[in-house]
């Protein structure tokens, strides 16, 4: 493919299928959580006094399994050659024609960060006039759109955008003022403490050479990881979530957005009108409406873009919670089209089978504990916590295997069981944000994480973003 037919490629074609609508959701969300919920309980109830229920949880096991063990053994295909960069010895390509990339970053007090990253995004090994850079100041008060400013002085490529304290919406609409300002076939959004390699543009850009994919997520890592407990289970994490989305999207299942370091294809994102600023997680939102129309997201494993783990259990704690909430909340919004038609039966199979375990598991853990107690017998949901369980180990081992090539494996098992005991606070979590999601009257509030910029000072002491 000529590098003309590549731009030209960059702005893509809509799939075939209906697009959705700007969707504006919340109203009922906390009535279909409470009739969720009770679904689950009452399931987890029915499991227990049926004298059948221990065989449909086999049933269920079996099936589970047997999906999730056939990811580990899905075949990856190779990712397109990487664009050939300007320091390469002998390379004289035409770099003219290359499609347009705008880099989005929304900061909100972010003085102790912010020129690191323009800085390293102003130095990307890609052709200077076809990207720019949009840093939208979110309102700081800490001298952050001051230092934008001075920065869009020293590079032409940058520039900024002030919102006041009338602005709404969160990451959304700060990203909704900036992207219709910008002429980049393909849009680039990245956190104000993300560490980003040069060559990133070179290896995701060719992706996008495809006409069905809408947008791709580099995988994330942990910059910080060897902090302490919670930041070296982060890492651990992080190897897990991007081994098993790159699975996933090898097996026909769906690929997920992590807002830090994802490329959107500009006439998809068009289809919707933007991001979405009714809910608090915008990347796992666009997720679903991208599946929902047609487009594919790709997940790329190298080079990954690093980002600041937070240190405490208390932050911790607050930012999963965000977490678990946005991708359940996307559940509740979009549950009516979640059906082949639009979806396929291999995504949607893939879909039902990570909802299962992610949320429907853990919420039914409670009652499923209480009933096995008051009975004196085990969980009933014991061998599909436990085929997940396992699933969750392999993965996270492969993971590791796959994204640090210097640990010996001895370090890569340890690092693992250390994993699986950090990643059992996702059961306490979800379980709790679903209970709540249900009985309290819903009010989005957007709260940051504070970032210091490794070697600064104390890491990351603020909780993200939550919602009550």
């Amino acid at each position: 493919m000529t590098h003309t037919t590549q731009a030209r490629a960059s702005q893509g074609h809509p799939p075939h299928l209906e697009p959705l609508q700007p969707l504006q959701s919340g109203g009922s969300r906390r009535l279909k959580a409470a009739i969720a919920l009770g679904s689950l309980w009452g399931i987890v109830l029915g499991l227990h006094l049926w004298v059948w229920g221990s065989w449909v949880v086999y049933g269920l096991t079996l099936g589970a399994g047997a999906y999730l063990f056939n990811l580990l053994f899905a075949k990856v295909e190779p990712l397109p050659d990487a664009l050939p960069s300007d320091l390469a010895e002998g390379a004289v390509p035409d770099r003219t024609q290359w499609p347009q990339v705008s880099i989005l970053v929304a900061a909100k007090n972010e003085v102790s960060v912010i020129t690191r990253l323009v800085e390293a995004l102003a130095s990307l090994d890609y052709p200077q006039g076809r990207y720019d850079l949009w840093m939208i100041d979110d309102n700081s008060d800490d001298g952050t759109g001051e230092q934008l400013d001075q920065l869009a002085i020293q590079y032409p490529n940058v520039h900024v955008i002030h919102r006041d304290g009338s602005a709404t919406g969160g990451k959304s609409g700060a990203l909704n003022q900036a992207w219709p300002q910008t002429q980049g076939h393909l849009l680039a959004v990245f956190d104000a403490d993300a560490q980003v390699p040069t060559d990133l543009l070179l290896r995701v850009v060719p992706l996008f050479q495809q006409q069905q994919v809408g947008a791709v997520q580099v995988r994330k890592e942990i910059a910080n990881a060897d902090t302490n407990f919670w930041t070296r289970g982060q890492a651990t994490e992080m190897a897990f979530d991007g081994y098993c989305q790159l699975k996933r999207v090898a097996s026909g299942g769906l690929g997920e957005l992590r807002g830090n370091g994802q490329f959107v294809r500009r006439t998809a994102l068009e289809q919707f009108g933007g991001w979405n600023e009714a809910t608090i997680t915008d990347d796992l939102d666009l997720t679903f409406r991208l599946h929902l129309t047609g487009w594919a997201i790709p997940v790329v494993l190298f080079p990954a873009v690093s980002e600041e783990g937070v240190t405490r259990f208390a932050s911790l704690w607050h930012q999963r919670n965000r977490w678990a909430e946005g991708g359940y909340q996307r559940y509740l919004d979009y549950w009516q089209l979640l059906a082949p038609k639009r979806l396929g039966w291999r995504k949607l199979l893939d879909l039902i089978m990570f909802w299962l375990v992610q949320y429907a598991v853990p919420t039914m853990a409670v009652p499923d504990l209480a009933l096995a107690i008051v009975r004196n017998r085990p969980p009933m949901l014991l061998p599909l916590t436990s085929a997940a369980l396992a699933f969750s180990t392999i993965g996270m081992l492969n993971g590791l295997r796959q994204t640090q090539t210097t640990t010996s494996l001895l370090s890569k098992v340890l690092q693992t069981i250390q994993g699986m005991l950090y990643l059992l606070h996702w059961f306490l979590v979800v379980a709790t944000v679903t209970l709540r999601m249900a009985i309290r009257p819903k009010r989005l509030k957007w709260v940051k994480t504070n970032h210091h910029g490794l070697g600064d000072g104390p890491m990351v002491e603020a909780a993200s973003a939550v919602s009550d």
